[in-house]
């Protein structure tokens, strides 16, 4: 506060009228701050990890809990609700700060998430062009980071793309994401002709009416179109992966 210019004499009339309050020593807050934020003041920590990547809107599978960071033997930090990553930062953090950087997020969410939830992340962020992969490749990463900086592609439109990708990256076919055909992107072209859209809680309405036209179109050219939605690509794989390979088999990613 001394800093911003506030003097003392103006923070004890702000905390005596109500303005503001104390958090713990050497830390004030206003009486809207985010509850969030008050939380990781008090404690000496810093939000991060995929708490960090959601408030940053970046793609993640599961945010139920509070991740927040911690340098080895913090005390307060250990009276957290939530999960606490202990860990030394690649990338300082400043003392006054209470969220952490994009980069020591997903650090942390390469070694706390299974591999195609952190994949997903990671190519969120790419996309959005928060952190630079340059950056990141000369930093010291952990070997479950490294391997999600040489994986990760900036190309996916949403996170069930990554997962989609990740988990047909073993078919010895083409699968190229995001490719314009009939004047519309499609969210993969498997082969020639095979083409999958990856559906979203968007997809009804006048949303759902174009997207049935263009399919129509799609199919008039030649195509094949298999669509996905959220809950058969997150609930019931096995059952979206046997139709994709059904439709191989009758080698409709194929040209005539």
């Amino acid at each position: 506060m001394k800093r911003a210019g506030v003097t003392e004499h103006a923070l004890r009339r702000a905390v005596r009228e109500g303005s503001v309050f104390s958090v713990r020593r050497g830390w004030v807050a206003l009486r809207d701050a985010d509850p969030l934020l008050l939380a990781a003041a008090r404690r000496g920590v810093v939000l991060s990890c995929v708490t960090l990547a959601a408030r940053k809107g970046l793609w993640v599978t599961s945010n139920s809990e509070t991740h927040v960071a911690a340098p080895p033997g913090s005390g307060h930090a250990s009276a957290v609700r939530g999960i606490v990553h202990w860990s030394r930062p690649a990338f300082p953090r400043g003392p006054d700060q209470l969220e952490d950087s994009i980069e020591n997020a997903l650090i942390l969410v390469a070694r706390c998430q299974p591999h195609e939830d952190a994949l997903a992340t990671w190519e969120s962020a790419l996309r959005l062009r928060m952190v630079d992969p340059e950056v990141l490749g000369r930093a010291r990463l952990p070997p479950a980071a490294r391997e999600l900086l040489e994986s990760a592609r900036p190309f996916a439109d949403a996170g069930t793309e990554t997962i989609f990708h990740s988990r047909l990256r073993w078919l010895r076919i083409a699968i190229t994401p995001q490719v314009w055909i009939v004047g519309r992107p499609v969210d993969f072209l498997i082969g020639e002709r095979l083409v999958v859209q990856i559906d979203g809680g968007h997809h009804v309405g006048a949303q759902r009416t174009s997207d049935i036209g263009h399919d129509a179109e799609l199919m008039l050219r030649g195509y094949h179109v298999i669509r996905v939605s959220y809950d058969q690509l997150m609930n019931q794989w096995p059952v979206v992966q046997q139709r994709i390979l059904a439709a191989v088999g009758q080698r409709l990613h194929l040209a005539a």
